[in-house]
């Protein structure tokens, strides 16, 4: 048991991120924007959550209540740079895979060039510990207490909060409806009244500021608070992606599909603590490919099922 604890433990800092970014691009996508600037994204709101950790660690406030404050940061941060994505697309009408590529391009020469300018640096190393030993009261639950309310972060039920919400507003509400609308048919939504440039420019920036808080909480989760312009984001903005194209852009399956990435991930890490598997004495750096190989046999087999939205990509 054990074992169980430590990998679900472990997993769950890694799916968030994976999760919140998937979801990011669901908005954006359901929209009729395609956003491959995903790991841009991720790694702009990323740099600029642990930029505002640098400036206040140390000055007295509760690592949780720095935490918070560096997720709405991160946010807003996401939300300017995927503005960049939104007006490009949806103004300039410019095609927006190249537009997405080009943004992923600029983040990590920008923060390398920031970094080595201010602090000498690839990036940003923070010394504020977000770790919870135990949650008060949760953290004594047999079982579920041990499993989800201890040696985590409060990352992993912010992602829930999250994803509740993100359902709720998808599913449940006219902007929700009208959103899906516009990435179906977008000239039947625009002839019933709807804005469609509004909805659009709406979809991108949610999916901004998913992806700013899911790089904010990479940067936590997996990183122990720390970022730098040569590793970026480690490719999680473009296996969010295919979580999310695995995910069906639906909610729910995406998040069970960044579960499953998440725990191949925290597998090729923990070999050492399975006894059967590090008795095969195999190279770990083939288990850390798994989540990679995993992801091109997943896309391989469920593309030809896969159904995006109809007007996705499309200029209007």
């Amino acid at each position: 048991m054990g074992i169980l604890y430590y990998l679900i433990q472990n997993m769950l800092p890694v799916a968030m991120p994976l999760l919140l970014v998937a979801l990011g691009g669901m908005f954006s996508e359901r929209g009729g924007v395609v956003n491959i600037a995903l790991e841009g994204i991720m790694l702009f709101g990323a740099f600029f959550g642990c930029l505002f950790v640098f400036f206040v660690q140390g000055t007295g406030i509760d690592a949780q209540m720095i935490l918070l404050a560096g997720m709405l940061i991160a946010a807003g941060s996401g939300f300017i740079y995927s503005l960049l994505l939104s007006f490009a697309a949806i103004n300039m009408k410019a095609d927006q895979t190249i537009i997405g590529t080009a943004l992923n391009m600029l983040v990590p020469a920008a923060i390398l060039l920031f970094s080595k300018m201010h602090f000498n640096s690839d990036g940003i190393t923070t010394d504020s510990s977000f770790y919870i030993k135990k949650v008060p009261l949760l953290g004594e639950i047999p079982v579920l207490g041990e499993m989800l309310f201890q040696n985590t972060y409060i990352t992993v039920y912010m992602g829930g909060v999250l994803l509740v919400a993100s359902t709720v507003i998808f599913y449940k509400t006219k902007f929700g409806l009208r959103l899906r609308a516009c990435g179906e048919h977008p000239h039947a939504a625009g002839s019933a009244g709807i804005n469609v440039h509004f909805m659009r420019y709406a979809g991108t920036g949610i999916s901004g500021i998913l992806g700013g808080i899911g790089g904010f909480f990479y940067a936590v989760g997996v990183m122990d608070g720390n970022i730098n312009g040569h590793t970026g984001v480690a490719g999680f903005g473009f296996l969010a992606i295919a979580v999310m194209i695995f995910g069906q852009w639906k909610p729910i399956k995406i998040l069970l599909a960044a579960l499953f990435f998440a725990l191949l991930r925290t597998l090729a890490y923990s070999i050492s603590l399975i006894p059967f598997l590090d008795a095969l004495s195999i190279n770990q750096a083939y288990y850390k490919m798994l989540p990679y190989i995993a992801t091109m046999v997943v896309l391989a087999f469920t593309s030809k099922k896969s159904r995006a939205p109809k007007a996705a990509g499309q200029v209007f």
